[in-house]
């Protein structure tokens, strides 16, 4: 990649794969507790496999949901995401649902507190990153096997294609010279579908309609495509593989394309600077793109728990443009983790928006402003 000539490969999953089906069902109960609560405490975990939804975590908060409540948010959350046949072992009418949720640590709590200097809910580092590649300031792979998946799950949920099951994954590869996209190159589609669906119906649409659609005038005759390459799908969601949250933390991210510290984002309040600290460094980092400071940045932060002030801020524009000067207009922003819930307002439910087909590009919400 040094000498900006290469391939890369980015993949997105729809909003039935396992894995968001957890993010979904976790950001959906901090968002239940946001709305009573703005100050409630939330780290909360999904597992779900076959007919078994469990949910684990620590909450603290004046305001609790009552059981009946919690397994009111999880079924209404299957349910719009698309798993309500009954006949299937994963359905929002039928899974059982275990809680497991307990009280926050009281000394977290105490050393975390609240206001501008609140100190961080965690130690760890996070990355933001922009690019000017792309209208919403991320890198192309991402972006268009997002597009895959977001038209694949708009196709099924308007009744246009009435073969296609909730659950999907995409993987588009770009080819760049000298640092900047050319062409797309391969892509992959893997997309549930009902029993008995013949294959070279899906082939045939996916490629033909899908795939114009979705990658607009980055589409053309030469694509290499691989469209259901196993063949049958037509067993997915937690009935064809166990789900957990915080296990897509590159497709909710930048596909790869920049470093990621580690930490999750689904189910956490944002005392969580996993969370809140990413969406931030991702908000400088557009600014330092917009502003023509850089092509594309990379800002690091870093926190200790219980301290408000970060313990490091680094910022990388990759040869694109002055690092001194990215780092000094970086540092006039203020990191603190009271302050970046305060100046992006996220003691809102605003969380279930964020789960699927990534974190950022969506213009609707804060850090993306």
């Amino acid at each position: 990649m040094s000498t900006g000539n290469f391939l890369f490969t980015s993949e997105s999953v729809s909003e039935g794969h396992p894995d968001k089906v957890a993010d979904g069902i976790s950001d959906a109960l901090l968002d239940a507790y946001l709305a009573r609560d703005p100050k409630a405490r939330v780290a909360i975990e999904t597992l779900c496999k076959d007919g078994l939804v469990v949910i684990a975590g620590e909450v603290a908060t004046e305001a609790p949901l009552a059981s009946a409540e919690i397994d009111q948010v999880v079924r209404r959350t299957i349910r719009d995401i698309g798993y309500t046949e009954p006949s299937e072992k994963f359905s929002a009418d039928h899974v059982v649902i275990t809680n497991a949720i307990g009280q926050q640590s009281r000394a977290i709590a105490q050393g975390v507190g609240y206001g501008k200097e609140q100190g961080a809910g965690d130690q760890g580092l996070m990355f933001g990153f922009a690019t000017d590649e792309t209208p919403e300031q991320l890198p192309l792979p991402i972006s268009l096997a997002h597009a895959l998946t977001r038209k694949l799950a708009q196709a099924r949920k308007s009744g246009e294609v009435a073969w296609l099951r909730p659950d999907a994954k995409s993987q588009v590869t770009v080819r760049y010279e000298k640092h900047r996209p050319v062409e797309v190159t391969d892509v992959v589609v893997s997309t549930q579908h009902v029993g008995g669906q013949d294959q070279t119906a899906i082939k045939a649409w996916v490629g033909n309609v899908l795939l114009p659609r979705a990658l607009g005038q980055w589409h053309h005759a030469g694509i290499k495509s691989y469209i259901n390459p196993t063949g049958v799908f037509d067993t997915g969601g937690p009935e064809g593989d166990c789900g957990v949250t915080g296990r897509k933390i590159i497709v909710d991210t930048y596909g790869g394309f920049a470093r990621h510290g580690g930490g999750a984002f689904s189910g956490k309040d944002p005392s969580k600077v996993d969370r809140s600290a990413a969406y931030y460094a991702r908000y400088v980092a557009r600014q330092i793109v917009l502003r023509g400071l850089a092509r594309c940045a990379e800002i690091q932060v870093s926190y200790a728990i219980g301290v408000a002030q970060p313990v490091s801020i680094t910022v990388d524009t990759r040869g694109t443009g002055d690092d001194v000067l990215a780092a000094q207009y970086a540092a006039q922003f203020d990191f603190r983790p009271g302050a970046i819930i305060e100046q992006l307002d996220l003691l809102r439910p605003i969380y279930s928006a964020t789960v699927n087909y990534g974190h950022f590009g969506k213009h609707d919400l804060p850090w993306e402003a």
